[in-house]
């Protein structure tokens, strides 16, 4: 019975969600897990951190958790290609929507715990790259933080969010502790690597707590590289 009510609530917040995110019913994507699962031939690769994937649409006549919605979660490569192959481009995504990938347990806003004390590296595309490179940079982002790029730093990582805005799409990395420099410049540089920009590229790192007492344009970067 808890297992057909759980089943029960996670298709009532799938049809909460939309269409907005989705490219197919959530009833599809949620057989990708047990499909897997039910192959016996073929091998999963399990990931070493199990991650959420969340969706955000802005609608203003409600309080902005009730906007957040938890599409899934995975655990393996496999779990994270089926998921990826059944949600729509970040860059066919809406204006005002964003998306979220963070470590099970951390949900993605400044006031969690685990991001209190944390920043973020945030890279701001102009409006024309957001049918040339957008699609490309957030999977590239995606597989930093389940691949753990950022080697015995990558505890530090919490996740990362994809901003889609009418000026111009955001992509940013959280880390944990804005204050433990040697791992957020660490983890900067291999982020800019593996995104394949130009040294003279300049990506900066924000504090959330200079970012929510301040405008995006006006927050002070902490770090650059």
């Amino acid at each position: 019975m808890a297992e057909e009510k759980k089943e029960q609530e996670e298709a009532a917040m799938g049809e909460s969600i939309g269409e907005e995110a989705l490219s197919v019913p959530r009833t599809l994507r949620g057989k990708a897990h047990s499909e897997n699962r039910r192959e016996a031939k073929i091998e999963l690769h399990p990931l070493q951190n199990r991650w959420a994937l969340w969706f955000f649409k802005n609608d203003r006549s409600r309080a902005w958790q009730d906007n957040l919605h938890l599409v899934a979660k995975v655990d393996t490569v496999e779990d994270f290609w089926g998921m990826y192959s059944h949600i729509q481009l970040a860059s066919k995504l809406s204006s005002g929507c964003d998306y979220a990938l963070f470590k099970d347990g951390i949900q993605p806003m400044w006031e969690d715990g685990r991001n209190k004390r944390g920043g973020r590296w945030l890279v701001s595309l102009a409006k024309q790259q957001r049918h040339i490179e957008l699609d490309r940079l957030w999977l590239e982002t995606l597989l930093c933080l389940i691949g753990e790029s950022f080697e015995e730093h990558g505890r530090e990582v919490c996740g990362a969010v994809i901003n889609i805005r009418t000026k111009g799409d955001k992509i940013a990395v959280w880390t944990s502790e804005a204050e433990n420099q040697a791992a957020v410049l660490h983890i900067g540089r291999v982020y800019k690597e593996r995104l394949g920009l130009s040294m003279k590229t300049i990506i900066g790192y924000q504090a959330h707590a200079d970012t929510a007492s301040k405008s995006n344009s006006l927050a002070k970067n902490k770090f650059v590289v």
